[in-house]
């Protein structure tokens, strides 16, 4: 047993080169580009996902990128286009010979037409405007229309709807009859003759009934309807929420002017989770792909916020200046209890953001969840103040120093549990995103807590 076990092959490990591009693969790829070897840079990208390709071209310097996008030429697929990160977008569109750029471009659903284009600059919008049929640019047009970041602007306007009275052979005999059907798709919307969804038929169901079955007798038990204006991120939410696979978009009248999928859903569903992990970090929205200015630009203005919660941190320190001066122990361990209060209170603040995001955290429980976070930093406070007394007491030599430093970790883990919940909640409630702000306001409590403590209880027992 014990042989087999050793024998097993270590998935973590596996895991971690699982789907990366095959690094012969890049190798034969920038060689051929170096050799301006069309024939053998089309072999070598053949087998390659666009996923893939996109990830490449994100990889290589911009130098590389625009001769083998030069390269590659005709072969060069909507779907890349779709699968790039933003940052390099518009960049490979300007490299694109404006010829493959059309052809490209009328490959893709109207819905990743709107994504690739809603962020460009206008010339190039207008470029690939050009590049499509009039009743697509009609449609796609219609979609940049409304309010970014909405189910608008995230739908697709190619939908496959049924009237509510036909049986399962007319809407089969409509399939099969129809030369525009979308690429994907997974249900026939049911509508009224006002053109009002009323329900969803699964292409599973209507292929495993008969002919004779009305269609409203085959409609899903969960059934959502999103409004055109309505917040992408709780689109996303209601995708994730009940398990929807896609869902049909209505305008202010409720007709149906669009549909959405689990695809684009889960998408913006990881757009916001990266968005809180970045925000959470004072990183701003930037990517692997952003030039040095950009990037200065975009964590200057936390860097400068985290400068002025060290300054408020060093003048608490600043009215013990005479208490530090007597006994150097304390320079020695006040560093301990800030990073300590400040790890707490980022652990209790991520979870509370995270739960904010996924509407967890509610009016309902959120001062059982503030209880629960106490807690939490009341029992680590006082293991870690054990701890910590005993370092005290055999580095220092002191029981008394070790007794103050052990009050002051109880404290800060305490006020570092209630701050990491209380703050971001405050913050949602006035309209302010907790992601973005929190991390600030949580590290100025926990440093100036912690200092205040230690340092105020030092005085008071030792001098």
């Amino acid at each position: 047993m014990t042989d087999q076990i050793e024998e097993q092959p270590d998935v973590e490990a596996e895991s971690e080169d699982a789907y990366a591009l095959d690094r012969k693969a890049v190798m034969a790829i920038l060689f051929a580009v170096e050799t301006e070897d069309r024939a053998a840079l089309v072999a070598a990208m053949e087998p390659l996902h666009a996923a893939d390709i996109a990830d490449l071209l994100e990889q290589v310097n911009p130098y590389d990128r625009a001769r083998l996008i030069r390269l590659y030429d005709k072969e060069f697929d909507g779907d890349i286009l779709s699968e790039l990160d933003e940052g390099i977008r518009e960049e490979v569109i300007s490299v694109l010979n404006p010829q493959v750029l059309a052809d490209a471009v009328r490959e893709l659903d109207s819905d990743d037409v709107v994504d690739l284009i809603e962020d460009l600059e206008e010339p190039q919008q207008e470029a690939i405007l050009d590049a499509l049929e009039d009743s697509e640019r009609v449609a796609v047009e219609q979609s940049l229309a409304y309010p970014e970041y909405s189910a608008g602007r995230l739908m697709q306007r190619e939908v496959v709807a049924a009237p509510e009275h036909w049986t399962v052979g007319d809407a089969i005999d409509f399939l099969r009859s129809s030369e525009e059907l979308p690429e994907q798709f997974y249900h026939i919307t049911l509508v009224d003759p006002r053109m009002h969804p009323v329900g969803n038929v699964t292409l599973g169901r209507l292929m495993g009934s008969r002919r004779e079955v009305p269609l409203s007798d085959l409609v899903e038990e969960v059934f959502q309807v999103i409004p055109a204006t309505q917040y992408e991120g709780d689109v996303a939410y209601a995708f994730n929420q009940y398990h929807l696979i896609s869902a049909p978009v209505v305008d202010d009248e409720g007709r149906l002017v669009g549909v959405i999928t689990i695809d684009d859903a889960m998408a913006v569903l990881d757009e916001e989770h990266e968005e809180d992990i970045m925000r959470l970090a004072g990183v701003g929205e930037g990517s692997l792909s952003d030039r040095v200015i950009e990037t200065t630009k975009q964590r200057l203005p936390w860097l400068a916020v985290n400068l002025v919660t060290a300054v408020l941190a060093s003048l608490v320190i600043a009215q013990f200046e005479a208490a530090i001066a007597q006994l150097v122990a304390l320079a020695v361990l006040m560093p301990i209890v800030a990073s300590m209060g400040g790890n707490a209170g980022t652990q209790s603040l991520t979870v509370a953001v995270r739960a904010i995001a996924t509407k967890d955290l509610t009016g309902a429980n959120v001062w059982r969840v503030i209880r629960r976070e106490v807690l939490v930093g009341l029992v680590n406070g006082v293991i870690f103040a054990v701890v910590m007394g005993i370092v005290g007491l055999l580095w220092f030599g002191s029981p008394a120093l070790g007794y103050v430093i052990a009050a002051a970790m109880v404290i800060n883990l305490v006020v570092a549990g209630l701050a990491g919940t209380v703050i971001p909640v405050l913050l949602e409630r006035v309209g302010v995103d907790p992601a973005l702000a929190s991390g600030a306001f949580v590290t100025t409590v926990t440093d100036v807590v912690g200092f205040f403590a230690f340092l105020g209880l030092a005085v008071v027992v030792l001098l």
